[in-house]
């Protein structure tokens, strides 16, 4: 919620490299406090934006803030530090921002990502930049090209690219294997 945000780390911009469809199911996971949230459900005005997180505060303050919004196409989803609880087969993009490299679990909570992904289904993570010693955040914080990468493949999630148009961060695209249903 921070108002140097779009200054510092160009959410208009991560918003506008999602290629998103009207019709699309989007899981914002490690949703917080609904910031990407609320900012995507417009974008999405057939579909449905699914914030999804392991605090139930945080979620009672998204339910607060889609009130406040009218963008009656979020819903919430309390999930556990191992399952995301994501409905299985039905999610076209799942965006983590700054929010992987949080897990405790994160093979777990990735294999149900997956689960919940549809054939074809995109998952986005940003991250700040690991191999960057620059960018003024701790490294515990911090994530490379090469680990994330390495650790989808184990998940069965295929490399798409690396988009470098964040002043600090990452934009990492992959995609469960499978054709995307047509809607």
């Amino acid at each position: 919620e921070r108002r140097d945000r779009e200054g510092e780390e160009k959410p208009s911009l991560v918003l506008e490299h999602l290629d998103l469809k009207p019709t699309d199911v989007i899981a914002d996971i490690g949703a917080g406090s609904g910031y990407f949230s609320i900012l995507l459900a417009p974008l999405v005005p057939e579909g449905r934006v699914i914030a999804q997180d392991i605090q139930q505060e945080m979620l009672d303050f998204v339910e607060g803030r889609k009130k406040l919004s009218a963008t009656p196409n979020v819903e919430t989803l309390l999930g556990t530090p191992e399952d995301t609880r994501l409905p299985e087969g039905e999610v076209d993009l799942a965006i983590l921002v700054d929010a992987y490299h949080e897990f405790s679990h994160p093979r777990e909570m990735m294999e149900s990502i997956v689960k919940g992904l549809a054939p074809g289904g995109r998952v986005v993570f940003v991250e700040y930049r690991g191999e960057d010693p620059t960018v003024p955040i701790k490294p515990l914080h911090k994530m490379t090209v090469k680990q994330i990468s390495a650790e989808m493949a184990v998940v069965g999630l295929e490399f798409v690219e690396v988009r470098d148009f964040l002043p600090i961060q990452h934009f990492l695209v992959f995609r469960k294997p499978g054709n995307t249903p047509a809607k």
